[in-house]
């Protein structure tokens, strides 16, 4: 089981959160950079501390795009991907609000042509359902479940076309997990047919401000 880890909280107010992420080493897929829902408007010099910090221990860094579900111009995006590199020196991607549907896949698939220019190692899609067959095509992760927890236990449904790629391809990010259920999510995830997956406590509107449980036990 790996981890994929979207983690809002500025380094500057939670230092240990990223220090333990980078000593989570190669059981993290990718850290998600976020400092504005993106790179923001300037740069934020604890954000690329940080960031260098997590490169150092190897741990890759994903820098934070809003994709809104398409809608957003491409001039738009690419100046985050520019940001992104300048100031972080991400080593990936995670396209956030991905579009899922059939029609959107032409263009998103140039997003992700223009990202790999860059020199991205991984690109990360994240409709938070599953998609088109056709995206897991052109990501190297596509998230295909971003919920709260009662709704992961109650209504997750995997169609057939995922049981054609490794499950190395899917993730699930679940929030709202009690604590001692933490594990479960984890390993809930794998049944499913998602080696990757981060599944925390927290609660809307900003769940990911902490690491899984079972990351921080292992890691510090």
């Amino acid at each position: 089981m790996s981890y994929l880890l979207p983690l809002y909280a500025h380094p500057a107010v939670d230092p240990e959160a990223w220090r333990l992420a980078a000593r989570a080493g190669d059981r993290v897929r990718g850290v998600v950079l976020n400092a504005a829902d993106g790179p923001g408007g300037q740069l934020d010099p604890a954000f690329a501390s940080a960031a260098a910090d997590l490169r150092a221990a190897g741990v890759p860094v994903l820098g934070y795009v809003d994709l809104d579900y398409g809608a957003r111009p491409a001039p738009e995006v690419a100046a985050d991907l520019g940001r992104h590199r300048e100031w972080f020196g991400v080593d990936g991607w995670f396209f956030d609000r991905a579009p899922a549907e059939r029609a959107g896949l032409a263009a998103c698939r140039r997003t992700v042509r223009s990202a790999r220019r860059t020199g991205a190692r991984t690109v990360v899609l994240n409709p938070g359902v599953h998609p088109s067959p056709g995206y897991a095509r052109i990501a190297d992760l596509v998230v295909t479940f971003e919920g709260h927890w009662t709704t992961y236990v109650a209504g997750f449904h995997r169609p057939r076309w995922t049981e054609h790629h490794p499950p190395e391809r899917f993730c699930h990010l679940v929030y709202g997990v009690p604590r001692a259920l933490s594990g479960v999510a984890a390993r809930t995830a794998r049944a499913r047919g998602a080696a990757v997956s981060c599944a925390v406590g927290g609660e809307l509107p900003n769940p990911w401000t902490a690491l899984p449980p079972e990351l921080l036990e292992h890691a510090s």
